[in-house]
C-alpha cells in the first residue's frame, strides 16, 4: 500500500450548522466513493473552512459518517481578499494501491471553479 493525499472542497450556502454538516458529508462521501475507500483506508483528514464559516466543526460530519478511529483536525483558511466564500476543504491521507494519476480529487458545487482542471 502507498500513502496518497486526496484533496477536495465544497461551497456551502450559508454559515449554518446544518449547511456545514450536510456539505461536509456530501464532500467526504464523494471522496470515499470515487476513490473506492473505507474508513480503514483513511490515515487522517485535515479540514479547513474559510473564515466566514464558524457555525460548526466539519469533522463532526465525518464522525457521523463513521470516522470514529480516524484522526481529524479542523483549521481556518488564510483570509485572502477576494477568495471564494463559504468553502469547506479537506485533505485526506489514505492508504491505497491506486497510482497518483488515478486518485480522484473532488470539487463540488461552487468550489468546482477552484480547480476546473480536476473538478468533476
Amino acid at each position: 500500500m502507498t500513502v496518497r493525499a486526496i484533496r477536495g472542497a465544497i461551497q456551502v450556502g450559508e454559515d449554518d450548522r446544518d449547511a456545514i454538516l450536510e456539505g461536509t458529508s456530501e464532500l467526504v462521501s464523494a471522496v470515499m466513493a470515487r476513490n473506492d475507500l473505507t474508513t480503514d483506508d483513511v490515515i487522517s483528514v485535515l479540514f479547513t473552512m474559510t473564515p466566514d464559516l464558524t457555525a460548526e466543526f466539519p469533522a463532526l460530519a465525518a464522525r457521523k459518517l463513521g470516522f470514529h478511529a480516524v484522526p481529524l483536525m479542523c483549521a481556518t483558511e488564510i483570509p485572502v481578499p477576494g477568495a471564494m466564500p463559504r468553502v469547506v476543504r479537506l485533505m485526506a491521507h489514505v492508504e491505497t494501491d491506486r497510482p497518483r494519476s488515478e486518485v480522484q480529487h473532488v470539487y463540488l458545487r461552487g468550489a468546482a471553479a477552484l480547480r476546473q482542471d480536476i473538478a468533476q
